[in-house]
């Protein structure tokens, strides 16, 4: 929980620096980053709600855990494809800056979110459905200990996602080494600066650790799976090594990477932090001041 309250605060803060200063609105490459933000917040907070329930209630409704099973899939699984659109803005504003003004536009850039979010609802849509039609009507007003393989128990389900796995970690694999190899061999052929070469090298390695961490959420659900059949006494303690690997640690890279690197979003992110820090110090001012009036 204190996790969750310290990424969320930090989330809160670059969006109110995002929505303050109108520039943000016309780059593509804030808009996909503000995209993450929001994102990564929705799947910290139905993932930390999941986690909880899971350890004080243990079983709740079924529809109840499928409504967020269902959204924790889709924030989940929509990060790594955010961070290829990312990649590929990047890509495309190193390796060919005279036409990223003609192909990098908001239109387009708001039709790649809206592509990302189809393809990462397909998986969970297709999960209800089919439940619907093998379970019972009755199914979805049992108590159910919240898990994905224990809400969405038909076996056409595992091996569809399976499927669907596959086909995503592979896009964005090909996507990402195809766009970073590109982007390193740019910068090393237009830099004159070794500190250039070594930034961009630094920032690329810190892309990938942050991709690489998220991209485990194509693969954790089968894994975990695996590991539960074959350890069922410590089915809460793989689950946990697991939500901390996938869902925290990448959490906690993504403001770094993003956010504080970012030169332009640092500059209006600190200016907003230190003015919110002054109201805070004004108000218990105000507030102290009458009570030292009366001492």
């Amino acid at each position: 929980m204190l996790v969750w309250l310290a990424l969320s605060i930090i989330n809160s803060s670059m969006l109110t620096t995002f929505l303050r200063h109108s520039l943000f609105y016309e780059n593509p490459r804030y808009i996909m980053f503000i995209c993450m933000v929001v994102n990564d917040a929705l799947q910290l907070t139905l993932v930390t709600t999941l986690y909880v329930v899971s350890y004080i209630f243990r079983k709740i409704h079924a529809s109840v855990c499928c409504i967020l099973v269902m959204m924790a899939v889709l924030t989940t699984r929509s990060t790594p494809l955010i961070l290829a659109g990312m990649a590929l803005e990047r890509f495309i504003s190193i390796c060919f800056p005279l036409r990223y003004s003609q192909v990098c536009t908001i239109p387009r850039t708001l039709i790649l979110i809206s592509v990302i979010l189809t393809l990462t609802a397909t998986p969970p849509l297709t999960d209800l459905l089919i439940t619907v039609v093998k379970e019972p009507p009755s199914f979805f007003h049992t108590i159910v200990f919240c898990d994905h393989s224990l809400l969405f128990r038909h076996w056409s389900i595992y091996y569809k996602n399976c499927v669907f796995d596959g086909l995503f970690l592979s896009f964005v694999v090909l996507m990402l080494l195809y766009t970073y190899c590109k982007i390193m061999l740019a910068a090393r052929a237009a830099s004159t600066s070794l500190t250039s070469v070594k930034r961009a090298r630094n920032t690329v390695l810190l892309h990938w650790g942050q991709l690489l961490l998220c991209m485990l959420a194509f693969v954790v659900p089968s894994l975990q799976a695996a590991l539960i059949s074959i350890f069922p006494r410590l089915s809460l303690e793989i689950r946990y090594v697991f939500y901390l690997l996938v869902y925290i640690i990448p959490r906690f890279l993504s403001p770094v990477i993003y956010g504080f690197r970012d030169e332009l979003f640092r500059k209006y992110w600190i200016q907003h932090l230190f003015c919110r820090s002054q109201s805070i110090v004004r108000i218990r001012a105000v507030v102290l001041k009458p009570s030292l009036q009366e001492t």
